[in-house]
């Protein structure tokens, strides 16, 4: 059994924490149920999605997920080009936004699902991402990261998402000059998110700013409730959940 993980809670001086999930769904093109029953079972604040439904009755799709999740649809899907943002109740919402990147010719448009929110005292901005298979794309898509971050002006913020690459490349390290990765600061769980039947490599990752807390970080297989017939039904590939301590703000 997966050691303990920090539950949601609002602390007595208004820091939050918080448990987010970051996860590529593969378009729910595989068993959508088992996918929900993995997320149910994370008990999540925030779900930061990639590969969500984009195209036909592609909302209906999302809400699905949201309602089968016990969550609800914060922002993102085709609007982002992928990306999508799932919030729990407890959530406060200040602000969404769905952005489009630049666009390289004969390569998939890439976006961001994007939102400000309130836990108790403490404020977040957070943002899904899926980065570019094309190592020069990918690179500049992780600047444009670090600039949307900066654009959000909140104090405190995680990105979180598929990085189509190792901690060795050159897009994950220009993020992790600026950001901390959950994984590296307190590893709880599993280290490999990609593939679920064989495990091997990590390309996805949630990342903070400084003084958010990263109380732990991995994939929970053998989380109570989370099933290694799930997670190898649900997607190809494994999620990421962090539970993340975020001081109170003014």
């Amino acid at each position: 059994m997966l050691q303990d993980l920090d539950e949601s809670r609002t602390e007595s001086d208004g820091a939050a924490v918080i448990r987010v999930l970051s996860y590529n769904i593969r378009s729910m093109r595989d068993d959508r149920e088992a996918l929900a029953r993995v997320i149910r079972a994370c008990a999540t604040d925030l779900v930061c999605v990639q590969e969500a439904p984009r195209f036909f009755r592609w909302r209906k799709h999302a809400a699905w997920l949201a309602a089968a999740s016990d969550l609800v649809v914060l922002s993102g899907g085709a609007t982002a080009a992928g990306p999508l943002l799932l919030c729990s109740l407890r959530a406060r919402v200040e602000h969404t936004e769905d952005v489009l990147l630049p666009r390289t010719p004969g390569l998939h448009q890439r976006g961001f699902a994007t939102a400000v929110v309130r836990f108790g005292k403490a404020r977040l901005g957070v943002v899904s991402c899926h980065l570019s298979l094309s190592a020069r794309e990918r690179d500049a898509q992780a600047r444009l990261l670090l600039e949307r971050l900066e654009a959000m002006d909140v104090r405190h913020a995680v990105a979180a998402g598929d990085l189509n690459e190792r901690p060795d490349g050159r897009a994950f390290k220009r993020l992790t000059r600026q950001l901390r990765d959950g994984w590296a600061v307190r590893p709880w769980g599993g280290e490999f998110t990609s593939t679920p039947r064989r495990p091997h490599q990590r390309i996805d990752a949630v990342l903070t700013t400084a003084g958010i807390e990263v109380l732990g970080c991995g994939v929970p297989a053998g989380l109570p409730g989370v099933t290694d017939a799930d997670l190898s039904a649900a997607s190809d590939h494994l999620p990421v959940l962090a539970a993340l301590r975020v001081p109170a703000t003014g």
